[in-house]
């Protein structure tokens, strides 16, 4: 087999970087080693920039997303049972940002693929990459019990934290910044009404606690937990309990529970790889970077690495300018270590982190500060401003024709 672009991983970000490839006619094939339903199982986040919201309208796969995506003009952070609000319109000039699932937008693009009849691989084992430092690359894996060798230009890394592609550069080459937080986040999606029209962040003395939401019936709370706990341990009662209690007074009166649908604990990590390109090799996504979930910069930040090489192998198909290939990985990581700072930032001063210290002060130092802060930036227009822009995402960034071309 061959193809110009191999992608590897059929989350959003590997089958919106194929439908827009395939839009300038630019053949690509995607590899994934979880089953379609599987991927479609995932419940991830729900918080679109409008950056997200254009390119995936540029995809032509926007039609159910302009129809039941909410458009958010702001939303609050509640602590000392009082509210701010961020009117992210009013303080951006206008920009805004969509509710509308991973989930759905995953089910959009699989859907258009399979109408486009783009070849996607599923179930796929033994996935490896080989000579990415070539003019010619190519992938290997296992599709029901024979050998494949898929021959291409260039590979597409989509596949995640735990994927091969970042594990295909060599430890010498690439340098990786971590820092892991002493919690992770218990949520609970819910067929019932959300608290609230907009999303409320909530810091607490018991914690931090998220009331989010997917669609006007359809709501997603979030409780920050040890990294201890297990979901399994948590029972629904228990759960709409504590978020009652973390929640403002007149926010949590107003709290309709109901079974849950799905409930889970993610792990919260700031992650970086860099460089995010080896040869013939890109890392897309969460191959290459990790956010905790506090700024909903995730999705969003994969989706400004598939603009990027999108636009990158466009000029390089329709212009044959191989050179501005070397753009990608700074580009990317521009807006990739600001999305970073921003949820690094958030989730310092809306979480308990008890007696860990941070940033070498002692839990209570560290806390005073970020109390501090907190009431800084919310306190005056000008703070909220920061926060709104940050909130809202900045511009892609053009790729520039190089020099020689």
């Amino acid at each position: 087999m061959r193809t110009q672009v191999a992608i590897i991983g059929a989350g959003p970000a590997g089958l919106l970087l194929g439908q827009l490839l395939a839009k300038q006619g630019i053949d690509n094939v995607i590899i994934e080693r979880a089953s379609g339903d599987y991927v479609l199982g995932r419940i991830r986040a729900g918080v679109l920039e409008q950056g997200m919201m254009d390119l995936l309208r540029e995809a032509g796969v926007n039609e159910r997303m302009d129809k039941e995506g909410e458009i958010h003009s702001g939303f609050e952070l509640a602590f000392n049972n009082k509210r701010v609000h961020i009117d992210l319109a009013e303080l951006t000039g206008g920009d805004t940002v969509m509710v509308y699932g991973q989930t759905e937008v995953t089910r959009d693009l699989m859907q258009a693929r399979a109408a486009a009849g783009l070849t996607t691989h599923y179930e796929s084992s033994n996935v490896l990459l080989h000579d990415v430092k070539t003019d010619s690359p190519y992938v290997t894996f296992e599709q029901d019990g024979q050998l494949q060798r898929l021959d291409c230009d260039y590979i597409a890394g989509c596949d995640g934290f735990h994927g091969v592609s970042r594990q295909t550069i060599p430890l010498s080459v690439r340098t990786e910044y971590e820092r892991v937080y002493p919690f992770g986040w218990l949520g609970l999606l819910a067929d019932t009404p959300p608290v609230n029209h907009e999303l409320i962040y909530c810091k607490t003395d018991r914690g931090f606690a998220l009331a989010s939401m997917r669609s006007p019936t359809r709501s997603r709370y979030y409780l920050q937990v040890p990294l201890t706990d297990k979901a399994e341990n948590w029972s629904d009662d228990d759960f709409w309990e504590e978020l009652k209690k973390r929640l403002p007074d007149d926010v949590s009166s107003q709290l309709v529970t109901g079974p849950s649908i799905e409930k889970s604990i993610a792990p919260l990590r700031s992650f970086v790889c860099e460089p995010m390109q080896y040869g013939q090799l890109f890392l897309v996504g969460d191959a290459a970077h990790i956010v905790p979930p506090t700024g909903a910069k995730g999705l969003n930040l994969a989706a400004s690495d598939v603009a990027t090489l999108y636009k990158v192998l466009t000029r390089v198909y329709q212009h044959k300018d191989t050179a501005c290939i070397s753009q990608y990985s700074d580009i990317c990581l521009r807006r990739v270590w600001n999305g970073e700072r921003f949820s690094w930032w958030m989730t310092n001063m809306m979480h308990d982190f008890g007696d860990v210290s941070v940033n070498g002060a002692d839990a209570a130092t560290f806390e005073k500060f970020m109390s501090s802060e907190l009431n800084f930036y919310t306190g005056t227009e000008e703070g909220r401003r920061v926060i709104a822009m940050q909130y809202v995402g900045l511009p892609y960034e053009p790729i520039l024709p190089s020099e020689n071309h």
